[in-house]
């Protein structure tokens, strides 16, 4: 949220009956404050002191009374007071302006009526929308697609000099629209200017951008920190588009050669994988004492044996008797275990 400070002006009334008009629709740049003259407006004696609001965010372009002090009487509460700051905004007003526009306006005779708890200044935040770099990108799709036939999923949005800050009224829900799109296709640039249905922000101050539309390709990224040695699952992992330009060889494209994979190294959050980040999870050490397995016509003998490699799940290792110290080959089916297929019936038999 940008942060600017609030010089603001106090507004004008010209006379009482202006405490009742309504606000103006249409904002004005900048945080200017307007004058507020004193009316002859009579105070009635306060039952309490006058609450400060030491923090405030507004849906609107005016700050009220109400706005910066509880307690008011209902039509002094809905007096404008300042212009508010920007959609998407935040700035500040010094208690000594707010108690020099109350007394103006004849709501307080002096500075004691409010109560501001050590507060030197009130902080006013305007509430906005704020328009993504993947909202803008999506919307250049979706024109491209219905005015040039299109298909662009399979690129990215490169906007010159990044994606602009973007804030509309909070109360548009309707999605991010392109209008005036060019696109030239040999080159795949293009220009175009955004919009929301119904924002008044976006009529007054149009949005233009210009970019590119980039080649991508789909790799998994790890959607948090994974520690060297930690096994991942597939709420760890996730799949994104990136640009096919700068992009290293052996990028893991298929989440399935990631899931109960284990890390080789410290993996970073949004990241690519490479093949070389994760490899499959060793149950069996080299050494390891693991039981051999051999099943053949409904015969199974299982004797003790010692890896002699390091294996995953589905691999083939050498394995040694250490009694007759014959090598055997067989496959991991399991922690500890090692099973031998029937074409080696003769040496395992032969073990005592």
């Amino acid at each position: 949220m940008i942060r600017t400070s609030l010089g603001l002006a106090l507004i004008v009334l010209l006379a009482p009956a202006a405490l009742a008009a309504p606000a103006p629709q249409a904002a004005s740049p900048g945080l200017s404050v307007a004058a507020l003259a004193a009316g002859p407006v009579a105070s009635a004696p306060q039952a309490r002191r006058l609450q400060l609001r030491p923090e405030i965010t507004l849906t609107h372009e005016l700050v009220s009374f109400g706005d910066l002090i509880a307690g008011l009487p209902a039509e002094a509460a809905a007096t404008a007071a300042f212009r508010a700051p920007a959609l998407g905004e935040t700035g500040t007003i010094q208690l000594a302006r707010i108690v020099d526009a109350a007394r103006a306006a004849g709501f307080i005779r002096e500075a004691g009526e409010i109560e501001n708890h050590g507060a030197a200044q009130v902080v006013v935040s305007r509430a906005a929308r704020r328009i993504m770099a993947s909202d803008i990108e999506a919307a250049v799709k979706i024109g491209l697609q219905e005015r040039y036939g299109i298909d662009a999923r399979a690129f990215a949005l490169a906007i010159d000099g990044g994606a602009p800050a973007i804030a509309v009224e909070p109360e548009l829900t309707g999605e991010v629209t392109v209008t005036d799109l060019s696109y030239d296709a040999r080159a795949r640039r293009l220009q175009a200017r955004i919009g929301v249905p119904g924002s008044m922000a976006l009529r007054l101050k149009p949005v233009r951008i210009g970019g590119q539309l980039v080649e991508t390709v789909e790799v998994v990224v790890p959607r948090r920190a994974i520690a060297r040695g930690e096994t991942l699952t597939r709420d760890d992992v996730t799949i994104e588009r990136r640009p096919r330009d700068g992009q290293v060889s052996d990028l893991v494209a298929d989440p399935r050669a990631a899931v109960d994979k284990v890390a080789t190294r410290a993996l970073m959050a949004g990241l690519p994988l490479r093949g070389s980040d994760v490899r499959r999870e060793e149950i069996v050490a080299k050494g390891d004492l693991v039981t051999i397995i051999y099943e053949s016509r409904g015969l199974t003998i299982t004797m003790r044996g010692k890896a002699g490699e390091a294996g995953a799940m589905g691999d083939v290792v050498t394995v040694t008797n250490p009694q007759s110290k014959r090598v055997l080959q067989g496959t991991v089916s399991g922690p500890g275990r090692i099973s031998v297929q029937p074409s080696s019936a003769g040496r395992v038999a032969a073990a005592p």
